[in-house]
C-alpha cells in the first residue's frame, strides 16, 4: 500500500484554526493546541449567544410594552389578553415600536383591548 502524506491537509486545518484565533492574546493566537481549545470555546459561546439574544430582545420588548401600557392604565398581561380577544394579531416587537414611536396608535390598541375586556 502507498504511503499517505497528510502534511497539506494538516497545515490547512491548522491554518484555519489559527485564522479564527487571530486577535487572541499570547499563545492563544500562535500555538495550535491552545488556539484550538480557545476557538472551540468561542464558537460554543457564540452559538449560545445567538439564542440568548432572542430572549433578551423579547424581554426588552415586553418591558417597554408594559411601561407604555401602565401609562395608559392597564397591565401588560391584560393588554395582551384584550388584544387576543379582540382578534388583533400584532407581535411584541411591533407593539414596542408603536409604544415608542407612535403613542396615539398604541393608545388606540389599548382602548380596543380595554373594550373587549370590559365587554
Amino acid at each position: 500500500m502507498a504511503r499517505v502524506k497528510r502534511a497539506i491537509n494538516a497545515h490547512k486545518k491548522r491554518r484555519k484554526i489559527l485564522k479564527l484565533a487571530k486577535g487572541y492574546v499570547g499563545g492563544r493566537s500562535k500555538k495550535y493546541r491552545i488556539a484550538n481549545e480557545t476557538v472551540i470555546r468561542a464558537l460554543r459561546f457564540a452559538y449560545i449567544g445567538r439564542k440568548l439574544k432572542k430572549r433578551d430582545y423579547r424581554k426588552l420588548w415586553i418591558a417597554r410594552i408594559n411601561a407604555a401600557a401602565r401609562n395608559n392604565g392597564i397591565s401588560y398581561s391584560k393588554l395582551i389578553n384584550g388584544l387576543k380577544l379582540s382578534g388583533i394579531e400584532i407581535n411584541r416587537k411591533m407593539l414596542s415600536e408603536l409604544a415608542i414611536n407612535d403613542a396615539a396608535a398604541f393608545t388606540k390598541l389599548v382602548d380596543a383591548a380595554k373594550e373587549k375586556l370590559n365587554a
